[in-house]
């Protein structure tokens, strides 16, 4: 009997599977192989297998469904948009999880323009989230390529391009409702859209950075913005790596609140966007790729009619600093210079295996870090290639490396395992750091986690999970000893 014969049968004669489709339709049960396929793979790792997808369209279908699980002993795979990046929202190869998708979840929204907040279902897309704000004026500042829904996003503790402005997810988070798997089904709704609420322990946070494994989030209420009314982009060349953190400090004393992202790209990374995206042309024509470079940007609500120009505040800023910090800049359109930064992550994907970090550390340390991993890149693995960027306004970096197609050297699982544990090491344990500074924990990081959290750190987080997850049954991940 093939398996699909074999898992037909199984969720015909399985009474949960048959209280599941009975709840949720054809729509909202999907069994087939087939169709169960998209959800079980990752954004960038893993392949997986599930019993069955559920996608429910209703807070109350939710709370159903986590009753149900939790009557029957059956584990759940909590999953938005899936474009996380370390497998925590895709099952494994074992086979014995539902996975429990949100995508359907994302009728609810209701802005306040005088709270300057919103609250949306947590199935609710990033860019459909910003649409619905955009006519008000508003916006939610997470920064990003990807399209995550509202729920993934808490999990996650988003972070982004523009957090030296207007913070994480976390940061920007006013409440949120969540189902518990202890006790089986209750909801637990703290959407208070209040920015103060100093009543006892702020437990909303417990969910925050959880990977989906301490409940079920269905509505979130979230702070949001106000479009900025003027912004001016540049991208410039430092005199060398210890002059990108000298620019830094002088524009967070010089352009204050103005400054709202301060990105680094190395020249390999810019130089793979120049060869795999031709519409994006090379900003320092003619003179070649720089070693290094620095996307900045200032924005404002401010329009020009105050008398506030950005653009004139930057290039007066740049212009002290030429020939000592800053050995080039253009000061360019927006849309044209931000193209460049978020087009960095699918231009590598063309020159190779992407080996990819999402590490952060105090800012001060970046400098010594970058120079010790390039050093020990060249050192021991001289075929590898260094093509990073990332957040230096926040301590944040993407040191991602690349196994290029066509190294004499056959791609190994075991180096690339070598080479992590090398990079971590020297992140976590001589720079002060964090293995994932925006993409949370999933399979993927899971046993650096163990490594490198402390056991008080692992007891507090298991004794926690394990009281509102007794039976393990949201997510992969684990949090205890």
């Amino acid at each position: 009997m093939s398996s699909s014969n074999t898992l037909a049968m199984t969720l015909h004669e399985n009474s949960l599977f048959v209280k599941l489709k009975n709840l949720l339709g054809e729509i909202g049960f999907l069994s087939d192989p087939v169709d169960c396929r998209p959800y079980c793979r990752g954004a960038r790792y893993g392949q997986g297998d599930s019993l069955a997808v559920l996608r429910p369209d209703s807070h109350e279908q939710v709370v159903e469904i986590v009753r149900l699980c939790r009557e029957h002993h059956q584990a759940l795979v909590l999953q938005g948009a899936n474009t996380g990046l370390v497998a925590a929202s895709t099952p494994d190869g074992s086979g014995r999880f539902l996975v429990l998708s949100l995508e359907r979840l994302k009728k609810y929204i209701a802005i306040d323009v005088v709270n300057r907040s919103v609250e949306v279902d947590a199935g609710l897309c990033l860019h459909e989230l910003n649409q619905a704000l955009e006519e008000h004026g508003l916006f939610f500042p997470i920064d990003l390529a990807a399209n995550p829904s509202v729920g993934g996003m808490i999990a996650a503790n988003t972070g982004g391009a523009k957090l030296i402005k207007y913070g994480d997810v976390r940061q920007n988070l006013l409440g949120l409702r969540a189902v518990l798997m202890e006790p089986a089904g209750q909801v637990l709704d703290l959407r208070h859209a209040l920015r103060k609420n100093n009543t006892g322990p702020d437990l909303k946070h417990l969910f925050v950075g959880s990977s989906g494994s301490f409940g079920v989030i269905t509505r979130a209420v979230l702070q949001v913005h106000y479009l900025p009314k003027q912004t001016a982009v540049a991208l410039v060349v430092p005199r060398d790596q210890s002059a990108v953190l000298e620019l830094l400090q002088v524009l967070e004393r010089d352009c204050g609140e103005y400054l709202s992202a301060y990105e680094g790209i190395s020249g390999a990374a810019l130089d793979a966007v120049l060869r795999h995206v031709p519409a994006i042309t090379q900003p320092f024509h003619p003179e070649p790729c720089p070693e290094y470079c620095v996307l900045i940007e200032l924005s404002s609500r401010a329009d020009a009619s105050t008398g506030l120009d950005l653009n004139a505040l930057l290039s007066t800023c740049l212009e002290k600093l030429f020939g000592t910090v800053v050995e080039n800049a253009v000061i360019g359109r927006a849309k044209d210079l931000w193209r460049i930064r978020h087009a960095i992550s699918e231009a590598l994907r063309h020159e190779g295996r992407v080996i990819a970090f999402d590490i952060s550390m105090p800012r001060s340390n970046l400098v010594d870090y970058r120079a010790q991993a390039l050093q020990l890149i060249d050192a021991h693995y001289p075929w590898i290639r260094v093509m990073d960027f990332g957040h230096w306004a926040d301590g944040g970096c993407h040191f991602n490396l690349v196994w290029p197609s066509d190294a004499a050297e056959g791609f190994s699982d075991r180096i690339v395992q070598q080479i992590r544990d090398q990079i971590y090491d020297l992140v976590v344990l001589r720079h002060q750091g964090s293995f994932s500074a925006e993409h949370g924990v999933g399979p993927y990081n899971q046993m650096y986690y163990q490594r490198y959290t402390s056991p008080m750190q692992k007891h507090l987080s298991g004794q926690i999970q394990g009281l509102l997850d007794p039976e393990n049954l949201l997510g992969l991940c684990r949090f205890g000893e």
